[in-house]
């Protein structure tokens, strides 16, 4: 029976560790401003990130009412996708709408 360094086995186990990690997730989030229409907010929501009409209202009011609503929490890479998105579509039918995301 061959004996194995305690060494290599931990190197081996900690590389196993950080195959099986997940990658960060990232919270897309939409801020309130005085000149968005709600409508447009519900359209991103819709074209955008998929929600469904009854849920896009839901978190346009709560963008409405709370300064701030999630959209979906992605990976970074699609995260910064979707906030580029929002932003191209909201200057191309000029509103200032913003978009951020935040590490969950």
């Amino acid at each position: 029976m061959p004996i194995i360094d305690p060494e290599v086995k931990k190197k081996i186990s900690s590389d196993s560790d950080s195959k099986d990690r997940q990658p960060p997730m990232y919270k897309v989030i939409l801020h309130n401003d005085d000149y968005t229409t709600m409508d447009f907010v519900v359209e991103i929501l819709i074209k955008v990130f998929g929600k469904s009409f009854e849920i896009a209202t839901q978190i346009m009011l709560n963008v409405h009412e709370q300064g701030r609503g999630i959209c979906g929490i992605y990976t970074r890479d699609v995260a910064e996708t979707k906030v580029n998105t929002v932003h191209a579509l909201a200057r191309a039918r000029e509103f200032p709408l913003k978009s951020t995301i935040e590490k969950e």
